[in-house]
């Protein structure tokens, strides 16, 4: 059995809902998550993970949709190319604005 299939999808599910209906009777939402981890018998932080991406694909909490992570990161790299292709250009036209000069100096 492989790491993501450890648990079922209703496991995953029934821990990340417990998690929700009790973290208003713990002192915090870490001591919560290890409170129904023991009780389930995964590690708290495996939980924790589950949490953060049920949040995330609710659209709620720090976590972001699968779809919208992706779009930000196609967004990055054409941010980087974009960039890496206006410094090549900037170069270019210093290039031909010092040859441009040579030539008219000479």
């Amino acid at each position: 059995m492989n790491k993501s299939t450890r648990y079922s999808r209703e496991v995953r599910e029934r821990a990340v809902r417990l998690v929700m209906e009790h973290r208003g009777e713990h002192d915090s939402e870490w001591a919560a998550i290890v409170s129904v981890a023991s009780k389930l018998g995964c590690g708290a932080e495996t939980l924790r993970k589950w949490v953060r991406r049920a949040e995330g694909e609710a659209g709620v909490g720090a976590g972001m949709k699968s779809e919208e992570d992706e779009r930000l990161r196609a967004l990055e790299r054409e941010n980087r190319e974009l960039r890496r292709a206006n410094e090549i250009l900037r170069k270019a036209a210093a290039f031909f604005a010092q040859a441009e000069l040579d030539r008219h100096g000479t």
